[in-house]
This record gives C-alpha cells, sequence and structure tokens, in this order.
C-alpha cells in the first residue's frame, strides 16, 4: 500500500504554514514534505514534527532566488558557490529534520542556452553534491519538471533522468518521479513506473491530478490504477518509499477543503 505524504506547501493552504503539520497528523498523513524550510528554524520544524508524530520525508535545496524567478542553480554557470552553499544549508536542516531526501533543482536555461551546453556543469555539480550527501546518509533527488508550469525547466523527461543517473554513477543520486510532470511531457506513465521503479533509481513520487494539477482524483488520470502498479512493481522489488501529495486542493483556500478533498484516499489507509 503506497504511504503518502502531505505536501505542505500546497495543502492546508487557508492555515499558517506552522499549523499545517497538525492539519496532516489529524487527517492521518504519517509523513509530510514541502517545498523550502529555510525560512524556519530547523529546530522549530523538528519541534512540530516530533510533537504530531510525523516523518520529514523530503524537502528541496535553496533554488537560488525563487522571488526572481531561480528554479535551480545546479546547471546555472558561474553559480558554483552558490550551489555547494546551498547544499551545504540543505544537508544542515536534513540533520536536525532527519530527512533522508533533498530534491535538488536543476534551474532554467539561461538565454540562448542549449542543454547540450549545460549538461556537463549539470552533471559534475550533481557529482559533487551526491558525494557530499553520502556522508549524511542522504539520498539526493532530481525531478523531470513540465515545462508548461516551469517553461525553460533544463529536465523535463524520465529518460534524460535515468541517463544522467546511470553516467555520474553516484548510488545515493535518485529521480523524484512525478506522476503530474510525467503525464503533462510524456504520458504512458503506468509502463514507466514498470520500467524505472525495479532499477532502484526512484527515489520518491509525487503525485496531481491533470490537467489542474487538483486532487488526484479529478481529472484525466486513474491513480486508482497508478497506486495498484505501484503496490504490484514495489512488492516485487521491495521498493518502501513515500508518494508525495503534491497539488493543489480543488476547494482552495476554504476552511477545512484540503481535508473535505482527502475521499480519494481512503481505499488506500
Amino acid at each position: 500500500m503506497p504511504r503518502f505524504a502531505a505536501n505542505l506547501s500546497m495543502l492546508y493552504p487557508e492555515l499558517d504554514f506552522l499549523q499545517r503539520f497538525e492539519a496532516a497528523a489529524r487527517d492521518g498523513f504519517q509523513g509530510v514534505e514541502y517545498l523550502f524550510p529555510y525560512a524556519y528554524e530547523a529546530r522549530e520544524l523538528a519541534a512540530r514534527l516530533k510533537g504530531n508524530g510525523l516523518q520529514q520525508v523530503l524537502f528541496n535545496a535553496p533554488p537560488g532566488v525563487w522571488d526572481q524567478g531561480e528554479r535551480g542553480l545546479a546547471c546555472l554557470p558561474g553559480r558554483e558557490a552558490d550551489f555547494r552553499a546551498g547544499i551545504a544549508q540543505a544537508l544542515d536542516y536534513a540533520r536536525v529534520l532527519d530527512c533522508p531526501r533533498v530534491h535538488v533543482m536543476a534551474g532554467l536555461l539561461p538565454a540562448g542556452a542549449r542543454p547540450e551546453d549545460l549538461r556537463a556543469t549539470y552533471a559534475a555539480r550533481l557529482r559533487w553534491a551526491a558525494a557530499e550527501a553520502a556522508r549524511e546518509g542522504v539520498d539526493l533527488l532530481i525531478e523531470p519538471i513540465n515545462t508548461r508550469d516551469i517553461p525553460g525547466f533544463f529536465l523535463n523527461r524520465q529518460d534524460q533522468a535515468h541517463e544522467l543517473l546511470a553516467e555520474i554513477g553516484a548510488p545515493n543520486l535518485k529521480v523524484q518521479m512525478d506522476l503530474y510532470h510525467c503525464q503533462v511531457v510524456e504520458g504512458d506513465v503506468a509502463t514507466k513506473i514498470r520500467r524505472y521503479l525495479p532499477t532502484g533509481r526512484v527515489g520518491h513520487f509525487q503525485i496531481a491530478g491533470v490537467p489542474e494539477r487538483h486532487e488526484p482524483d479529478v481529472g484525466e488520470m486513474n491513480y486508482a490504477y497508478l497506486f495498484g502498479v505501484i503496490d504490484e512493481v514495489a512488492a516485487q522489488c521491495g521498493w518502501l518509499g513515500w508518494v508525495g501529495c503534491e497539488y493543489r486542493p480543488a476547494r482552495g483556500a476554504r476552511p477545512g477543503g484540503t481535508s473535505a478533498g482527502l475521499g480519494w484516499i481512503e481505499p488506500w489507509r
């Protein structure tokens, strides 16, 4: 049975961020993820986790200046020092939060640049970061993201991500397989789960309905079927990861809207 983690950057938007931990636990979640923890002291977040019986399963390394449109530094020439400082900060938080996974966003293609121009920089940064994370027992994740939501993002397809992992060869470097992004870019999602999950290179799943990015029972994807595929393949290969609920509640920020939309999860409790 999939283990679902609440994405606190998207769920419970009517609540202050620190109140979302309690709300997630009340709704039966045992794990949480979110984009970035850095606006809060790590000890404060750790106390929220412990106080609500929650496990931190994932967060993102610093992406650069988010408010200025940066979406990661890993592929960007000239940002080596910023990238390394961000990885160090992320691993400090991972240590305090006892979090086993950190997602490293690739970044946006600079104007006029081609992906092949930045591949060597991206691979070198990931190789260095994976070695740093390995010392802490942390897996680093890379995520293909669709270019409708983030135009110009460097990494878009599952095959691209797995080719990079094979090239780099770090055992703790894995793919964050977001089924929403996968469907938007390439489809054939069940086949890709069956292809990639047994490799041991899928570190985490995320889900959302397509195309609106609402609850997984809204839209064109048959998640009940896909959860069954994950269960089947996971049982065969021994995968014990998490499925992050990274969607925008269809009821928006109405009080109780996230909780009211959780009917989809009941068969998987």
